[in-house]
């Protein structure tokens, strides 16, 4: 399937039915195209089952909770949902995009108590994120915005708001023929890519930045422990920029991105080593187990 997002054939979950993908609209006056009063998950279904599907409902659940909104649906429902999906759709490997939002209503203004909280499910078949970097090496850049203090957001969420400057940065990262762009968070320290976090092999040990003030993503928990069982040692910290010089290896992971190897950030530059090589086959061999 391809073509502009707006205008395929398909179905689309929507408010509790399936409706025809051209169909699938909201109002003009929607909150959340006004006020980024929306979350969302993306997943990946592997031979017909999404990986860690339910992971995902729940976290949707807690993302729109830390907006302030309350969920029209359980896991369970939500869950079932994605399924309906990729069935009307005949989808056995596909991108899951799950979706809840502040809608229109009596509300048009900062707050929005009385407008209904709405959701969809849409799937679609997508390839690797990064094309080609997902074997060669991704190169990225080195945002010029930083990620912003807990203090100022809900780090926890998932939310759309939250991605304005991962777009800006994406952006001027493709400028410069990268495929994505680092984050520093305000304190200086490195952070996680525009949409994955972000992993250095050393000597055979894995160190990645604490996940207490960007999202901890599922894939990056569960690669996490993935190593641990294999046996690697594995360092959640505080990482400098110039401690990248010291880092033979480096690898991004995200339900998109899978995992996927970088070859260069800015000046310093990594081998696909074996690390990373296994890691990623380890996980492929896992979404698809």
């Amino acid at each position: 399937m391809a073509g502009a997002y707006d205008d395929r054939d398909g179905k689309i979950w929507m408010d509790g039915k399936l409706v025809e993908w051209r169909e699938a609209n909201v109002h003009i006056l929607t909150h959340a195209l006004h006020y980024a009063s929306s979350v969302f998950e993306g997943e990946r279904c592997y031979s017909g089952k999404i990986f860690k599907g339910h992971e995902h409902s729940l976290r949707l659940i807690e993302s729109a909770r830390l907006l302030d909104m309350q969920s029209p649906y359980s896991a369970e429902e939500i869950d079932r949902a994605k399924q309906e999906v990729l069935e009307a759709n005949g989808f056995k490997d596909a991108y899951v995009r799950a979706v809840m939002w502040r809608g229109s209503g009596e509300d048009m203004g900062v707050s929005a108590r009385r407008n209904p909280v709405r959701m969809a499910v849409a799937a679609w078949e997508w390839g690797s994120y990064y094309g080609d970097a997902k074997w060669q090496g991704a190169k990225l850049d080195i945002a010029k915005w930083k990620r912003p203090s807990p203090e100022t957001i809900p780090t926890a969420a998932k939310a759309a708001g939250l991605y304005m400057i991962c777009t800006m940065s994406k952006h001027a990262a493709e400028e410069k023929g990268c495929s994505d762009a680092l984050f520093m968070d305000w304190e200086g320290y490195v952070a996680e890519a525009t949409g994955a976090n972000i992993f250095f092999v050393k000597d055979g040990e894995v160190h990645t930045p604490l996940a207490d003030r960007f999202l901890n993503g599922i894939t990056r928990q569960t690669v996490i422990q993935m190593l641990k069982d294999n046996g690697t040692a594995v360092h959640e910290r505080r990482i400098k920029p110039e401690e990248l010089a010291g880092f033979q290896e480096c690898f991004l992971t995200g339900t998109a991105a899978e995992v996927t190897p970088v070859g260069q950030i800015g000046d310093w530059h990594f081998q696909v080593g074996d690390t990373t090589r296994k890691i990623a086959e380890d996980y492929e061999k896992l979404v698809r187990a």
